[in-house]
């Protein structure tokens, strides 16, 4: 999967195998089929280990919370102090960053309590505030 993406081009593992192509996730350390979102995913993952220098032991990826009863599953949470700091909502290139896609993400930060969320579906992304205010990470 070659989708131009904002984000620096990386060395990503890829292998076919019984006709799916799967990609490796540096930070869960597994192969996964490789979706659209998980070509952002990856790409994101990168970037905010090798341009914002978080540390990769500080990323939980695509781990399930409670909320109100229903499972759900955030994408990415960069912790900071042992706290949530960044929530990521990534979303495949071809979807657009509408509401939607921030309510996601806020749905999410009412159990971590991040003070930043972000939404990126690789081509364009959003960094916002606790309070909604755009901001730059």
């Amino acid at each position: 999967m070659d989708l131009p993406l904002k984000y620096p081009a990386f060395d990503i593992k890829v292998k076919r195998q019984n006709n799916q192509t799967f990609v490796f996730d540096f930070i869960r350390k597994k192969w996964l089929v490789l979706t659209p979102e998980e070509w952002v995913r990856q790409h994101v993952l990168n970037y905010l280990v090798t341009v914002k220098n978080f540390a990769a032991s500080n990323i939980s990826v695509e781990k399930e919370l409670h909320l109100n009863q229903l499972k759900k599953r955030y994408d990415i949470v960069v912790y900071q102090n042992l706290k949530p700091h960044l929530i990521v909502e990534c979303k495949a290139p071809y979807v657009n960053l509408d509401e939607s896609v921030l309510e996601q993400a806020l749905r999410y930060n009412l159990i971590l309590r991040a003070p930043f969320l972000m939404i990126s579906n690789g081509v364009s992304d959003v960094v916002f505030n606790a309070v909604n205010e755009q901001t730059s990470l």
